[in-house]
Parts: structure tokens; C-alpha cells; sequence
């Protein structure tokens, strides 16, 4: 496949590692954003003009959020738009709706713009997270596992994936995949950026017990993944996008692993 990806949120810490890897791959890569660049277009630009000519994938990144309720309350992993990792932030309710808008909002946008073009993207690809699963330490759950609302992000999680949802003349030309991330991991980004500094001062360990699931997923990884969904046709629906290993924050937090996940490239 070769044409352009659109890539909604693409000068983030995940955007910035997939804008390379399809680079690398000659795929042209336009980015939608609020800084002016020249590859970027705006969100204005294509609510207006609609996506770029030879638009083959498009994905949206904006707002990606990663961990949320599977964690919760220990991690809340780093949401792309609006940034929920700063501890310092009071979760108000105007914070809440800014989450919650800013991720529905450029999903749909970009679901608008798909329906009103003439020619078709391959696929759409939305990220959203694992917060759609309740914790639980009991149960295992798989792409086809039933969600429902039971908090503030299972029910942003439910809602951004509805945003995505395409027209049924889109449908039959466009591809839809979501992919609920766990957690990002990086040397240079996400949560690992905010805790690399207190590990390396021997300040980092498990939060409580240690017990509580934190899914994750390594950024090389999650791109690898994002490009397997862009070039093989017959993926399409829910996938989650997290290591097959079942991970403790006890185990996350042992000073040797994360040594390791630091050295990865």
C-alpha cells in the first residue's frame, strides 16, 4: 500500500514514533494539528476542505489514552491533548468534560470527514484504552469480552468508540479498528518519562500493595501494531493493544525490569 496517512495527534510521543516508522515505509504522513508545520494541517482544514488528496489510512492518535481504570487509582497513564499525568491537576468537572470533549470531538471529526469523501480511506484507526474493562483480579478479558459503564472512563472509552463509527456507504469502503491501548512505555515519552527520574534517584516502587493489573505496551510495539492494521485487509473491530504478559505494579515497579525497559529500544 502507499499513499498518505492522515494522523490525528501526530507530533505526540506515540505520533512522533509512527510519523517515522511510515516514513521509513514511503508512505506519505500528513498530521492534523493545532501547531502549524509543513506537514500539518489543522483541524479547521479539515472540517472545512476534508482530508488530503491520495488519503489511504487514516489514524487518530489525538487525545490516545492509555492505561486508565485498569490501574486505577495508582497509574493514569498520559492522555495526549489534554495531559491527565500532572498528579498536581485537581480532576474538577470542567477538567473531566475537557478530557472527554477533546477526544470525542477529533474522533468524529475525523469520522465526518471519511464519510463526506468522495474516495474512501482503507481504514479508519481510533486509539482508545483498556479502561473499558472493570479491574477485576480475577478475570481475563479479550476483544470479545462485553463492556459496560461502571466509572468516568469506561464510559469515555464506550463513548470515544461510538465517535468512530462511520456511515453505512463508508463502511463498506472503509475499514474500522479500534485499538485499546494499555499503557505506553518509552525511553523518550509517556509514563516512563514521568517516573524515570525518581527510579533513577531509588525513589520508584510499587504504589499500596503492588497487586493492582497494569497493562502496558511497549511504543515500538504499538506502532509495529498500528502498521499491521493499516496494510492487512482483513483486520478490522476491536484490538487490544497491550504485552500478552500479565504485569503487577509490584512487578512493574522492580528496579530490573525497569532497567530493562529503559534499555529497550
Amino acid at each position: 500500500m502507499s499513499g498518505t496517512v492522515l494522523v490525528g495527534g501526530g507530533s505526540g510521543f506515540v505520533g512522533t514514533h509512527l510519523t517515522k516508522a511510515l516514513s521509513s515505509k514511503n508512505y506519505g504522513v500528513k498530521i492534523v494539528s493545532r501547531m502549524p508545520g509543513p506537514r500539518n494541517v489543522s483541524w479547521h482544514e479539515i472540517g472545512a476542505r476534508g482530508l488530503p488528496e491520495n488519503t489511504v489510512a487514516v489514524v487518530n492518535l489525538a487525545g490516545k489514552c492509555g492505561l486508565l481504570s485498569a490501574c486505577k487509582p495508582y497509574f493514569i497513564s498520559l492522555y495526549l491533548g489534554q495531559n491527565v499525568m500532572d498528579f498536581k491537576r485537581r480532576w474538577t468537572a470542567g477538567f473531566k468534560q475537557n478530557v472527554f470533549s477533546s477526544r470525542i470531538n477529533t474522533t468524529a471529526s475525523l469520522a465526518k470527514a471519511i464519510n463526506n469523501s468522495l474516495k474512501k480511506p482503507k481504514v479508519y484507526i481510533s486509539m482508545s484504552g483498556v479502561g473499558a474493562y472493570k479491574p477485576d483480579p480475577e478475570a481475563e478479558y479479550t476483544e470479545c469480552s462485553n463492556i459496560r459503564q461502571f466509572d468516568f472512563f469506561s464510559k469515555l472509552v464506550i463513548e470515544w468508540e461510538k465517535a468512530a463509527a462511520l456511515d453505512s456507504a463508508a463502511k463498506n469502503q472503509c475499514r474500522v479498528v479500534a485499538i485499546r491501548s494499555g499503557v505506553v512505555l518509552g525511553r523518550d515519552g509517556g509514563m516512563i518519562k514521568q517516573l524515570y527520574l525518581p527510579f533513577i534517584l531509588g525513589l520508584g516502587g510499587p504504589v499500596g500493595n503492588g497487586a493492582q493489573f497494569m497493562p502496558w505496551i511497549h511504543i515500538a510495539d504499538l506502532v509495529d501494531l498500528i502498521i499491521f492494521c493499516i496494510e492487512n485487509n482483513q483486520v478490522e473491530g476491536v484490538l487490544n493493544g497491550v504485552a500478552p504478559q500479565v504485569c503487577s505494579n509490584k512487578q512493574f515497579s522492580n528496579t530490573k525490569l525497569f532497567y530493562r525497559l529503559l534499555r529497550k529500544h
